[in-house]
């Protein structure tokens, strides 16, 4: 099965350059095992160091929070579309 991983501008450069890629797998973990493997440099975006999700990056499946979902075990089915978005915070006004 097959899904759709929509990459945030800031991930890009990490990612090829790419703004979307099709992936593969039947959960959210088994997807961004994939694409760390695919494109290393943006591992430690996505995952701690324990191999958790990483807390300041929000993953949605159809618009719908993974965190609510089952975090890295949120199943993923055919043609499910895939957002990263890292939490922007920090700087004063």
């Amino acid at each position: 099965m097959s899904a759709l991983l929509r990459i945030p501008t800031v991930l890009r450069p990490a990612m090829g350059g790419e703004a979307s890629i099709t992936v593969e797998g039947p959960t959210i973990g088994a997807i961004l095992s994939q694409v760390t493997s695919r494109y290393p440099a943006v591992k430690g975006q996505l995952l701690n160091a324990d191999g958790t999700l990483h807390r300041f990056l929000n993953v949605y499946v159809n618009d719908d929070d993974v965190r609510y979902l089952g975090g890295l075990d949120a199943p993923v089915a055919d043609s499910d579309e895939i957002t990263l978005l890292p939490a922007v915070a920090g700087g004063a006004w």
